[in-house]
């Protein structure tokens, strides 16, 4: 860096302070989105292949419903797999509503980028 001189120092200095705010925008956490399942599961699996160009917008977390510890997300959801929540609030089941989760992503991406 000791060879920039007048302008291009501040224009390093400008360039470096920009890498780093966008580093720590980066850093934001991304929303859950939970996937509660079964094995198998064949409309889950269709529906994690609907999502996967969205995978970078959100952290998928599966929940076998089957598992003794997940015994009330059994009870509650038994017949309606594959349920989504989103950040722990439903969002939709049986299968994926494109729109509803764009919607949905848009509006946590704009709080997001609002602090």
């Amino acid at each position: 860096m000791l060879w920039f001189q007048g302008n291009r120092i501040q224009l390093a200095k400008y360039s470096f302070g920009f890498l780093l705010r966008n580093l720590s925008a980066s850093k934001t956490t991304l929303p859950v989105l939970t996937l509660f399942t079964k094995d198998p599961c064949p409309l889950c699996d269709e529906a994690k292949e609907v999502l996967k160009p969205y995978n970078n917008r959100f952290i998928l977390q599966e929940v076998d419903i089957t598992l003794p510890e997940n015994s009330a997300w059994y009870e509650r959801y038994k017949f309606d797999i594959p349920v989504f929540h989103l950040n722990g609030q439903f969002l939709m089941m049986h299968r994926v509503n494109i729109l509803k989760l764009e919607k949905q992503l848009l509006k946590l991406e704009q709080q997001g980028a609002r602090g």
